[in-house]
């Protein structure tokens, strides 16, 4: 497992709560006076302070301590377990999966002893709280500290004594027995992999072993559903009369006659070359090969009634004797 652990240095028990320098309604309803006096309360109590971001996006903070403090405060939200009604106020996005356990962590990091202060009014000793979330990194969602963060905002002495989190994590993509990660400490980024086995390795199946001759799989054509079926070609009848040609066919016919005299290796680009030659035609020219056309129309015409004519079977002058006169 990939994991960096710094104790933090402030918030031990011996330290105070300091003064308040604005009331509640006005943090709530400034957020120009929330952050100033945010950031004095983390520089009095000697803790390093940070902008958490999850989904990509910095976690407005302010937002944050407002829907908190709305419903009751930290431990009022986490006894009536609201904490996923405070995620709705953010709509993250589909990849943050864990935005409640991320909310809670943050909040009780950046903003319990804050909101002991400008909302309870607290003096004194520092408060612990009754329910501490887990500081550990939590793999399900992606998400990273804000750069600088080299000391960790909560300490190990503060609630439960479990270290916190002052690395920077991004899950860059997952696998079946942990994650691909990146981690900013400090300035520096590290790739690693964040590898928890657990017990299902045992479970899974050996790799198939293959032998070198039949890596190739041999390929079975299977006829798609839906494919047009070939007509059975029919036997063509050397007396049935030509199909006609339109303008264009004969202008193709001649143009490809010359082009494949003056580039014989060139056929595959007749087409093209002819269809910008039909295009650059007047419409004086094209006219002569579309009358060209509609001869050849009239043509098969006049030979298809003939040729349906000699198929036609014609009464012997015997049979129209024995046929009755109706």
């Amino acid at each position: 497992m990939l994991q960096t652990t710094v104790k933090g240095k402030g918030c031990s028990p011996q330290k105070q709560y300091p003064a308040a320098l604005a009331p509640h309604d006005a943090v709530v309803k400034d957020p120009v006076v929330f952050w100033d006096t945010l950031r004095r309360f983390h520089f009095l109590m000697g803790t390093k302070f940070m902008i958490p971001v999850i989904g990509r996006k910095e976690l407005d903070l302010h937002v944050l301590y407002a829907e908190v403090t709305y419903r009751g405060g930290y431990e009022k939200v986490v006894a009536d377990k609201r904490w996923r009604e405070v995620g709705n106020v953010f709509r993250f996005g589909p990849t943050t999966t864990s935005a409640s356990f991320v909310l809670k962590k943050h909040y009780y990091c950046l903003l319990f002893h804050y909101e002991q202060v400008y909302f309870f009014k607290q003096q004194g000793p520092l408060i612990t709280p009754s329910s501490v979330p887990e500081l550990s990194y939590e793999p399900k969602l992606p998400f990273r500290e804000s750069p600088g963060d080299d000391e960790s905002a909560c300490s190990d002495s503060v609630g439960s004594g479990k270290p916190g989190l002052s690395a920077i994590g991004i899950i860059d993509a997952k696998f079946d027995c942990g994650y691909l990660i990146s981690v900013k400490v400090g300035s520096e980024i590290l790739k690693g992999v964040l590898f928890h086995p657990g017990d299902h390795l045992s479970r899974l199946p050996p790799p198939p072993i293959v032998a070198q001759s039949n890596a190739l799989v041999p390929y079975n054509h299977r006829a798609r559903h839906g494919r047009r079926r070939r007509k059975n070609r029919r036997r063509a009848d050397p007396n049935h009369p030509k199909p006609n040609r339109s303008g264009y066919n004969f202008f193709f016919a001649e143009k490809h006659l010359k082009l494949k005299s003056l580039y014989p290796n060139r056929e595959r680009e007749f087409t093209k070359m002819i269809g910008e030659s039909w295009s650059k035609l007047s419409p004086e020219e094209r006219t002569v090969y579309q009358n060209i056309g509609l001869k050849d129309k009239e043509r098969y015409k006049r030979e298809l009634q003939e040729y349906k004519e000699k198929l036609t079977p014609r009464k012997s002058p015997e049979a129209a004797a024995a046929s009755p006169d109706c």
